[in-house]
């Protein structure tokens, strides 16, 4: 029998997840909840690219949660809405419903969210018996999945670096873009996140996990990071960027063992390829550098439809999806990737 999957969210990776729902028989599309008024009264197949399914999303969410339904997965951007995201992942599990969900970086490791995020949603699991399993490609499988993978063929580590290093000119997403991550703005500016915390909220889940799973312990966790001015006036998919606003973005958090920076998850962020030549390029959107026996290095490249934007949001998707066994068969909770076992995609030769 198919999974019965609900969609809420048809943006950028919900736009995926709603395509694979609808082509993948292993699972079956039981309604889809948007909040775009341009999207409420579509045929979920149109919003997907596809020919008519018969299912039309709504902004309803009462009346789809209300249907019989195995698990949501919610998608719905939640960089400026984290308390409203967290109730909607409520109402989902009150509803008697699993969810996958993207949406919220730092429940890809719960033991490391802050509690007031986390107690009302442990509670809605216990209570309904579900299980709420986030993640997405970075914070995600390309920091946790991957090399935890690696490091199980370790004998002696010293440092394990995740670097992500991609061009964001073509990523459609203008609040992340010019609100979270300040391009476009001043120099002087400091955007969301980059205000103190912020970072470690955010990605310090997958350097604890990994300390967590290799039985390390943490000294600290410290942030670090440099921006660049745009040298020259240029245009990106969401606009101009100005001579001198903040057009390049290199950051690293550190996971602090024995006194030194062992635990290391680095983003190397640019709106044009002339920026900062110095800093790591290549035609790799993720690299894993394990530095001790045997050392590793591992490139990892994601396109779709020629873009690393698109396949990492197509990535993401896709292990939320093929995560629904997995989570379902899960005790009741919020499950972190080292709860899950490999979870392989089923029906995709």
């Amino acid at each position: 029998m198919p999974y019965k999957v609900i969609i809420w969210g048809a943006g950028n990776v919900g736009r995926h997840a709603l395509r694979a729902v609808i082509t993948n028989p292993a699972f079956e599309l039981a309604g889809v909840i948007v909040h775009g008024a341009d999207k409420i009264g579509v045929d979920a197949g149109v919003l997907a690219g596809l020919a008519p399914c018969g299912v039309i999303a709504t902004n309803d969410a009462a009346a789809v949660l209300a249907q019989s339904a195995d698990v949501v997965c919610y998608t719905a951007n939640a960089d400026q809405r984290p308390f409203d995201a967290i109730q909607d992942l409520v109402r989902c599990m009150e509803s008697g419903k699993h969810v996958v969900s993207s949406s919220l970086p730092f429940l890809t490791y719960p033991p490391q969210a802050p509690p007031f995020f986390t107690e009302a949603l442990e509670a809605a699991a216990k209570k309904a018996g579900v299980g709420c399993f986030t993640s997405g490609i970075d914070p995600g499988f390309a920091n946790d999945l991957i090399p935890l993978t690696l490091l199980t063929c370790c004998e002696r580590v010293e440092s394990v670096r995740i670097f992500e290093v991609l061009n964001y000119a073509h990523y459609d997403q203008a609040v992340t873009l010019f609100d979270i991550m300040g391009f476009g703005k001043p120099m002087d500016h400091i955007p969301t996140l980059l205000q103190p915390g912020i970072l470690t909220l955010a990605w310090g889940g997958v350097v604890q996990m990994m300390a967590d799973a290799c039985g390390a312990k943490l000294d600290e966790i410290r942030e670090h990071y440099v921006r660049l001015p745009a040298p020259y006036d240029f245009d990106i998919r969401l606009g101009p960027i100005a001579k001198g606003t903040a057009a390049a973005l290199r950051f690293e958090l550190q996971g602090i063992v024995g006194g030194r920076p062992a635990i290391i998850v680095e983003h190397v962020t640019r709106l044009h390829d002339d920026i900062a030549p110095e800093w790591p390029k290549g035609n790799h959107a993720y690299r894993i550098e394990i530095v001790g026996s045997p050392n590793m290095n591992v490139d990892l490249e994601i396109t779709a439809e020629g873009s690393p934007v698109t396949g990492g949001l197509l990535g993401s998707a896709m292990r939320l999806l093929h995560a629904i066994p997995a989570v379902m068969a899960a005790p009741p909770g919020l499950i972190s990737t080292r709860d899950l076992p490999l979870t392989p995609g089923q029906n995709i030769f």
